[in-house]
């Protein structure tokens, strides 16, 4: 028999989360109404910082994130219509410059880290890779690596980028912060339609152990039926407005782990890996934007080092491109989860000298 007092502990697992949620909604709220760009996502995820600072924020369970990883999935799968697929072919020498790219962010911060922080290599590294926080995380945990400082460095950028990128590029110029174009959202049925098979999909991909299973499963499967003609159109308006929420209050949640002398003693150093990860970045995004024939902005988002969901969720708030966003950060995030790995392999834990 369950316990007398379980029913009301959920009912108050289920307040607390509703309020974290609620929380998040007001700040994305508050920056939709001063005309902010990607004002759902960096909204909620910087009032979630900030009140997480002060007093942490119970965490969302497991399946909140695997909704918000499949309705994101959904979203983002819908850009790969046949015009934009057939757009696609511009891509490879765009992906040839990110792959080089890519390994260039990865050594000159980890340089940094090395020789100015004085870490160790595998920290310096692991802290240094554009994305993929869980394999990172993984890979950390097997060689012995200090998991808290690199956690610091890889969620400060991705951070910044998520609540800075899209006032940074507004301000400039470089992005008009044009409304996101209106798209036809498609019914009740379709959705649900849509969204069980990502999720099944997503569940087969879980077998064979690839990392992100459930976004990966709902964007092929999204892409596919919306590229084939099969679908036409987005989720709802409502609908799309709830993902950024909970992608925004996961991420600023998640600086209630960090102990906060760690985190003040980290922050210029974070400061420092992000000037110049960022600004390797943006070298190699221009002249990728130009061979895939895109907007500068759209080579931005995509070569940002931030995580794969934020930067392709970042994208679609922001009306930039999508498809050429989310593919680079796909293929950026299978290469990093599969090779690091094996070039880690022979990196031993151990102080410089």
């Amino acid at each position: 028999m369950r316990p007398f007092g379980y029913p009301t502990n959920r009912l108050t697992i289920l307040w607390r989360e509703a309020l974290v949620i609620a929380l998040a909604a007001l700040g994305g709220g508050l920056f939709a109404l001063l005309g902010m760009p990607a004002a759902w996502l960096s909204g909620s995820m910087l009032l979630s910082t900030a009140v997480a600072l002060l007093r942490p924020l119970p965490t969302l369970r497991r399946p909140w994130f695997d909704a918000t990883m499949v309705l994101s999935g959904t979203i983002l799968g819908s850009s790969a219509t046949p015009e934009a697929l057939a757009a696609a072919a511009r891509y490879p020498a765009s992906l040839a410059v990110l792959l080089v790219g890519v390994a260039a962010i990865m050594l000159a911060t980890g340089a940094y880290l090395r020789h100015v922080a004085r870490w160790p290599w595998i920290d310096a590294l692991l802290a240094a890779a554009p994305g993929a926080l869980s394999t990172v995380l993984a890979v950390a945990q097997a060689k012995g690596a200090n998991i808290g400082r690199i956690s610091v460095v890889q969620l400060f950028r991705l951070l910044v980028l998520v609540a800075c990128l899209p006032s940074l590029m507004q301000a400039t110029g470089i992005s008009t912060g044009a409304p996101i174009p209106v798209a036809v959202s498609i019914s009740p049925g379709t959705m649900l339609c849509v969204t069980m098979a990502g999720l099944l999909l997503g569940l087969g991909l879980d077998r064979l152990g690839l990392s992100a299973p459930l976004m990966f499963g709902a964007t092929f499967a999204s892409a596919i039926l919306h590229g084939s003609g099969l679908i036409e159109g987005t989720l709802p308006q409502p609908v799309q407005i709830a993902v950024q929420i909970l992608l925004g209050s996961t991420m600023g949640g998640r600086i209630a782990h960090i102990p906060r002398k760690e985190l003040k003693g980290l922050f210029p150093l974070a400061i420092g890996g992000f000037a110049v990860s960022i600004g390797v970045a943006f070298l190699f995004a221009w002249p990728a934007a130009w061979l895939a024939g895109t907007s500068y902005a759209s080579g931005m988002v995509a070569f940002a080092p931030g995580g794969l969901e934020a930067m392709a969720m970042l994208a679609f708030a922001m009306g930039l491109d999508t498809l050429y966003v989310g593919a680079h950060h796909l293929v950026r995030f299978v290469i990093i989860g599969l090779a690091m790995p094996l070039l880690l392999t022979r990196v031993k834990n151990e102080p410089p000298r």
